[in-house]
């Protein structure tokens, strides 16, 4: 009997003697076993396989339910025919440590610490260890290169790099103080250079986790005092600037005399110009040993001798003479003179009393002094006769003449003048001329020089008798400013415009006051005189370079001098005092810096060049294109490798080593390549007022640069003792 349902046959089987005959086993499927069960033989499937025994046995699938179900966490299941077996994924192990597992003994996946491999983040890089794998992150001081945190070093190029943050940023107005470190934590201290002054922010910048620097806070500002301050009882005199070092000079108001020396305000490195030392204290005159001379003539002294410019008296006589209409008269003459003996000669009446009172005009201050005498009668000569001449106003005359004549009747006198200057040997004014009048006290006012000796011939010139008379006049200096249009071209040389005649010479006294303010000690004072009768006179003056100069110059006929401020630029600094030698592989000795001086400007650094021999004949001193090792250029063409202040410079000498990795100012001193031929030189460089000169040296020629690791030493050891050096030497200035 058979009974089909789908694809599935059931057969049912009577039992005869047929059927007890068969062999069942015989009949069982490749993948099936025969079994005696209830006293009969049956076909059963082998474990993985399902089916009838004997006509069909299918492999069973034991992963179609899931890999996590069959074999656990984190694993992969692989089936095989009549079983299956478990892997563990990438980053896991089986407990059992085999490559496959069949979980039916409890193994099961735990996950594998990979981080238990030493560097397998590479240099710098930290390893985290992370369920079935890991992430590398760069340690503190290092940067990841070529790509960003976390990383797996098998799968990308990825890398730590120690943090240098390079050359820090400049400071406006101010520098680098001392040696640094550009790894991370590394500081660099700033200072504001001469000239500045630091107005806020802190000194200090320090490397970053970036690998950057912070951002500089120091603000330097130039330094500028302003105006000047006011000293009483003076006159600022000359052009000025508020910067450092700028001299402010003052003169004293008339009537007014310096205490001491010359009186001066500097700007000082605090921004505020210094205190004034001297002052301007009153001049008090005294008048004494007052004489009369000559019937009409006056002279007197002057004290304190001190006294060296014009003085302006006034003369207040009152004339007593009973028998005229008019007994009592007075007047006032006022002399102008710079002598300490002055004298005038005045128009008095014979026969008349007078009393002469003389004092100082104001400002001046002055105790008066008073004279009375009286005027001897007038004597008239019949055939003969006597001229007087007395000067009024400094340069016209009033005559008498005691020959008797007829009231209104007309005279004609001759005037001849020579005039001289004590100190011109060519100066000569004369002139010749008459004139006619009928007053019996004629007056004449002369066209003369200032500052010039005269005499003056005058005759009275009639038919049989010549009388005649002679005077000495010295001119006063003019009170009026002869120099006008004064300039400076070419930075030492002066041109200006002269209000003398055409023709005529005059001297000129030069007082020049040079000062530099990096060098307190330097005081220079040149006086000189020179002629021209040019009416544009030039000079070119020999002055000293980098030096602040004030210049006075007078024209010796007047009383007022020109004072203009000038600054020449500074020059080269002297060449650096090296001693060359020739180096021929190794090892490098240290380089020993001496200190220059100052001569032609501050010196504001010394900088240990490094340049390719086969540059050495074309390198340019003045060359600013060089940089750190580190720059943007190429170090091929030559570095600065090391930079040391003048101001941390001793003054005795200072170790320079080659190549110890450390930082010098700005700049890193770099190792030379070994093979390598370079040349080694020392650069001063001087700067002020924005301007820049340098002087180089050769040091050394070295060849084949190789250095071996006891020389490295040597030479570390050797920077160790530099930068002790360098750090004393702050702290100290501190």
């Amino acid at each position: 009997m058979q009974l089909e349902f789908g694809n599935l046959k059931l057969e049912h089987h009577d039992h005869d003697d047929k059927d007890d005959n068969l062999d069942v086993c015989a009949t069982c499927h490749e993948h099936a076993t025969c079994q005696q069960k209830d006293g009969k033989r049956i076909c059963i499937c082998n474990y993985g396989f399902w089916g009838n025994g004997r006509t069909r046995c299918v492999d069973k699938d034991e992963c179609q339910f899931g890999a996590t179900v069959i074999c656990g966490n984190h694993t992969s299941c692989h089936n095989t025919p009549g079983g299956f077996y478990c892997v563990c994924h990438k980053g896991y192990r089986a407990t059992n440590n085999n490559k496959t597992f069949i979980p039916n003994d409890g193994t099961f996946c735990t996950d594998i610490d990979e981080c238990d491999v030493p560097g397998l983040c590479r240099h710098g890089g930290q390893c985290i260890n992370t369920p079935g794998s890991f992430e590398c992150y760069c340690m503190e001081g290092y940067l990841s290169k070529n790509g960003p945190e976390p990383f797996h070093p098998s799968t990308d190029g990825t890398l730590c790099t120690e943090i240098d943050c390079g050359t820090p940023p400049e400071v406006p107005g101010g520098y680098i103080t001392g040696n640094y470190s550009s790894t991370l934590g590394g500081q660099v201290h700033y200072s504001c250079k001469e000239g500045f002054l630091r107005v806020s922010g802190d000194t200090v910048s320090r490397c970053t986790a970036l690998g950057m620097w912070e951002s500089p806070k120091l603000h330097c500002q130039e330094i500028s005092c302003g105006s000047p301050p006011e000293v009483q009882n003076a006159i600022l005199v000359g052009n000025h600037t508020s910067s450092l070092g700028s001299v402010a000079h003052y003169v004293c108001q008339e009537g007014f005399e310096s205490s001491g020396g010359m009186i001066t305000s500097v700007c000082t490195e605090k921004g505020s110009w210094s205190d004034v030392i001297h002052t301007c204290t009153e001049v008090m005159i005294e008048i004494h040993n007052v004489s009369v001379f000559n019937d009409t003539c006056v002279r007197w002294q002057v004290s304190p001798e001190s006294i060296n410019s014009e003085i302006v008296y006034m003369i207040h006589i009152e004339r007593q003479q009973p028998d005229a209409v008019e007994s009592v008269h007075e007047e006032t003459v006022n002399v102008t003179t710079d002598s300490r003996t002055p004298e005038v000669c005045l128009h008095l009446q014979q026969g008349a009393n007078y009393t002469m009172s003389i004092s100082a005009a104001p400002p001046r201050r002055s105790v008066p002094t008073i004279l009375a005498f009286q005027m001897a009668e007038d004597d008239l000569l019949e055939d003969g006769g006597i001229l007087n001449i007395s000067v009024f106003n400094e340069t016209c005359l009033r005559l008498n003449s005691s020959h008797s004549r007829k009231d209104g009747s007309e005279q004609m006198y001759q005037v001849k003048v020579l005039g001289q200057r004590w100190y011109l040997e060519n100066f000569y004014h004369a002139t010749l001329f008459n004139f006619t009048t009928r007053d019996r006290a004629p007056e004449v006012c002369l066209d003369l020089y200032p500052a010039t000796d005269y005499t003056i011939n005058i005759t009275l010139l009639r038919s049989t008798e010549l009388p005649s008379a002679q005077i000495t006049i010295t001119t006063a200096l003019t009170a009026k400013q002869t120099i006008t249009n004064i300039s400076i071209y070419n930075e030492t040389c002066l041109r200006w415009r002269s209000l003398k005649s055409a023709n005529v010479e005059e001297m000129y006294l030069f007082h020049i006051w040079g000062q530099r303010w990096y060098q307190k000690a330097f005081v220079l004072e040149i006086v000189f005189n020179t002629t021209s009768s040019s009416q544009a006179p030039e000079i070119c003056l020999d002055l000293h370079p980098g030096t602040n100069y004030n210049v006075s110059l007078q024209a010796l006929s007047s009383t007022l001098p020109v004072v203009l401020h000038l600054t020449t630029q500074i020059a080269e600094p002297p060449l650096p005092e090296v001693e060359f030698f020739t180096v021929q592989g190794r090892p490098l000795p240290h380089f020993r810096l001496r200190k220059a001086e100052e001569i032609n400007g501050p010196i504001s650094s010394y900088q240990l060049l490094v340049l390719p021999l086969s540059l050495e004949s074309t390198f340019f001193c003045g060359s600013e294109g060089m940089t750190s090792f580190f720059g943007n250029t190429s170090h091929a063409d030559g570095y600065v490798a090391a930079e040391v202040l003048a101001s941390d410079v001793p003054d005795d000498t200072l170790e320079l080593p080659i190549g110890d990795r450390l930082y010098y100012g700005e700049y890193y001193n770099a190792p030379l390549k070994p093979g390598h031929d370079y040349c080694i030189l020392l650069r001063i460089t001087s700067e002020w007022n924005k301007v820049r000169r340098y002087s180089c040296a050769v040091w050394a020629e070295v060849k084949d640069s190789s250095l071996t690791p006891q020389q490295m030493v040597g030479v570390g050891l050797g920077s160790v003792a530099f930068v002790a050096i360098l750090a004393f030497l702050s702290f100290s200035a501190v």
